[in-house]
């Protein structure tokens, strides 16, 4: 029999009583809701992936939607969208987008990577409008 020292144990016991964060959990913390769509549609925030220079941020962003997407092929699940924001100028271009076949965002079944983005002032209720909504907002002191 094998005698586990006590400054293991406490802390063995700690984690069976707290349990271990569930998978849901996580992404919530790394995806935080910054908005919704005019479809009703949450769009989250990939926090690892916003860049910002003095001229322009970038992010992806992901639209998990509420009811599936039925086209031709079968349905989508959701969106990741890139964008590029100029906050001095009010302009936003779409780097890339993809549509996932899964709510787990692994089997991609649509995607358009932008050679040359164009920028424009966003349609109001989407997703490049909700971005710069949120990385425009001055930081809070």
């Amino acid at each position: 029999m094998r005698i586990v020292p006590a400054v293991v144990l406490p802390g063995f016991v700690a984690a069976l009583a707290l349990g271990t964060p569930s998978r849901l959990a996580s992404q919530t913390a790394s995806f935080p809701q910054i908005g919704t769509i005019s479809g009703g549609n949450p769009v989250l925030l990939e926090t690892r992936t916003v860049k910002r220079t003095p001229q322009e941020i970038t992010a992806t962003l992901r639209v998990p939607f509420t009811k599936p997407a039925k086209v031709a092929g079968g349905e989508w699940f959701g969106s990741r969208t890139l964008v590029a924001v100029r906050c001095t100028e009010g302009t936003v271009a779409v780097k890339e987008n993809r549509y996932y076949a899964d709510a787990k965002f692994t089997k991609v079944a649509n995607e358009k990577i932008v050679k040359i983005p164009g920028y424009a002032a966003p349609v109001p209720g989407s997703v490049p409008a909700v971005a710069m909504a949120h990385l425009c907002k001055p930081a809070a002191r």
